[in-house]
């Protein structure tokens, strides 16, 4: 590991070959020596990503050097960290140096254990449960905790890969039934039907998907068939499907499957992380800011509201 960190700039075939020689010994590592690596890593620039990603799910004992400095995490690892893990690699990611404000300002929520709880559009159980015992009890008061452990669980299920794969890798679902699947809803004609295939297939949300096809150009949905790694007869079938006046003769054609050839898998991985880390930070937004809405109303509540109201009159 030292010799490897000495490294000024390691190729792609030696970070892999760490990858390789690490990944499958993790468990029978020492909890001294994986606590060693991951502070050795976090002053690495070219980290073996797979690896650090599962030294950040470890305790935060062992996982802190890498949450708070190493280069390879990026915002999306982070979120992800806070939504399984919650307070403790929370806090030490609170300590990296420009993080990002919007995770900041997540973290300042969760450390407050007093707020209203968030309502969540996909929770329907929790607010019907939320309705009848405010039903109940009108002047019941909201539980603490109740915030920061809804915050977390909205985390948790905008990251439905597993924890191996630290929630960043897209599905390689390059099998006949995926491919069928994307192949047969492309050529129903109903756009719902497809983007819906094919949010399913990349783990994102369904806004993402159809913001995909919704372009005037398939550049968009060429990068995301090329994510899934599907060969290029079968992306131009389903580029043809939802973009049938594309392709009107056979240079158009031509251009496409040169496009396609050309673009590189960890380009267009990037793309879906980055439609991910937008989706992630639209729902980390909504939470900080049902916490301020919160925040505002508990002062109300307090006897806050009606005393500046006095004032104003006065």
């Amino acid at each position: 590991m030292s010799a490897f960190c000495s490294l000024t700039r390691p190729s792609r075939r030696e970070i892999a070959q760490l990858e390789d020689l690490t990944m499958p010994l993790f468990n029978s590592v020492s909890v001294e020596s994986r606590r060693y690596v991951a502070a050795a890593l976090s002053e690495c620039e070219y980290a073996p990503a797979a690896l650090v990603r599962r030294l950040c799910e470890e305790p935060v004992d062992i996982a802190a050097p890498l949450l708070i400095r190493s280069r390879s995490v990026s915002d999306v690892d982070l979120i992800a960290l806070i939504g399984r893990h919650g307070l403790p690699h929370a806090r030490a990611i609170a300590r990296r140096k420009n993080l990002n404000p919007t995770i900041a300002q997540l973290i300042r929520v969760l450390e407050k254990p007093t707020l209203v709880r968030v309502q969540q559009p996909d929770a329907v159980t929790d607010a019907a449960e939320s309705a009848e015992i405010a039903a109940a009890v009108p002047d019941r008061k909201p539980l603490p905790g109740a915030s920061a452990e809804n915050a977390r669980r909205r985390l948790r299920s905008m990251m439905r890969t597993d924890a191996e794969s630290g929630g960043l890798a897209v599905n390689p679902f390059v099998g006949a039934q995926t491919y069928v699947k994307l192949r047969e809803t492309a050529l129903t004609g109903n756009a719902a039907f497809f983007q819906t295939a094919l949010a399913d297939a990349l783990d994102i949300d369904f806004s993402t998907a159809r913001s995909l096809t919704a372009n005037q150009n398939y550049t968009s949905l060429l990068a995301a068939l090329r994510a899934l790694d599907l060969g290029e007869d079968k992306a131009f079938l389903i580029a043809a499907a939802i973009y049938p006046t594309a392709f009107p003769h056979p240079q158009a054609i031509r251009i496409f499957l040169d496009r396609y050839r050309l673009l590189h898998r960890d380009a267009a991985l990037d793309k879906v992380r980055n439609w991910k880390a937008e989706t992630l930070s639209r729902v980390v937004r909504g939470i900080v800011r049902a916490a301020a809405n919160a925040d505002t109303r508990m002062a109300q509540d307090s006897g806050n509201g009606p005393a500046i109201a006095s004032l104003k009159a006065s």
